[in-house]
């Protein structure tokens, strides 16, 4: 008889999948849900191509940000206008498959996608059903050592965001306004920021390299506030994903006419 002790002798011989008695298939299960759900209302309003922008205060939806495509109200159009209108071709479509690579290359979605789409593995100790393993040396996996070039475009088309959110203030006449909808989109860009910047390669980009931290005093303090942002780079994640979510249904909402937005100043 074999050790199981010994790395040498490979898995333990039993017959089940795992000795694990807590419903470990509730994590994997509810990230399934979680992200199946978001994924298809993302997909519907991308290409709903309406509803996206309210021309009284200046709300962008961020799911069309930045809108240049010649099917964009020119108001909304805060960059130009420079792809065909095309019922197929999402608005933002220069944006989007950057943003959708950027989460997609991200350390903990790879985790989360991984166990709950792929089984691979669905839990901790509960073996994949997958015979075969090649890790990420693959195609399209070879993708996710892109991360870090994901990242750069992503803080850019941040920056866009926040353009947004600060362009929100100012009424279609030019007059200052604030309401419900500029503190939706203001708390939505901060997060934003937040789990971009928590982001492990931002990480690695600030500090990694440094081999003496004393002499790097500026990059040091900005790599220990990245490093406690990243502990909790998971929440930041599924907490942009709803704000985004609620920030574009609010703004489909008000664009729409079911409310109006309450208005603290004009």
């Amino acid at each position: 008889m074999s050790s199981t002790t010994d790395a040498s002798a490979g898995r333990a011989q039993i017959a089940e999948r795992t000795l694990r008695t807590d419903r470990w298939w509730l994590p994997p299960l509810a990230t399934l849900v979680g992200l199946s759900a978001w994924v298809i209302y993302a997909t519907v309003r991308v290409f709903l191509q309406q509803w996206y922008f309210v021309p009284d205060h200046n709300y962008l939806s961020p799911f069309y940000s930045p809108c240049i495509s010649y099917g964009c109200v020119p108001e909304a159009a805060h960059f130009g206008r420079v792809l065909p209108d095309l019922p197929w071709l999402p608005y933002a479509a220069v944006s989007l498959p950057f943003l959708l690579l950027f989460r997609l290359t991200c350390y903990y979605y790879r985790k989360a996608y991984y166990r709950s789409f792929w089984a691979s593995p669905p839990a901790c100790a509960v073996a994949e059903p997958h015979r075969r393993y090649t890790g990420e040396t693959r195609f399209p996996l070879l993708l996710q050592n892109a991360h870090r070039y994901f990242f750069y475009i992503a803080l850019i088309i941040t920056v866009i965001n926040t353009y947004d959110a600060i362009k929100a203030f100012q009424n279609a006449d030019g007059s200052l306004g604030f309401g419900l909808g500029n503190i939706i989109l203001v708390v939505n860009v901060v997060l934003l920021w937040i789990y971009t910047v928590s982001c492990h390669s931002c990480r690695s980009i600030i500090g990694g390299r440094l081999n003496h931290f004393s002499r790097h005093p500026l990059r040091y303090r900005l790599w220990g506030l990245v490093s406690r942002l990243n502990t909790r780079h998971m929440e930041w994640a599924w907490i942009t994903l709803a704000t985004l979510a609620i920030t574009d249904f609010y703004i489909m909402a008000v664009s729409a006419g079911w409310f109006a937005d309450p208005r603290i100043i004009n």
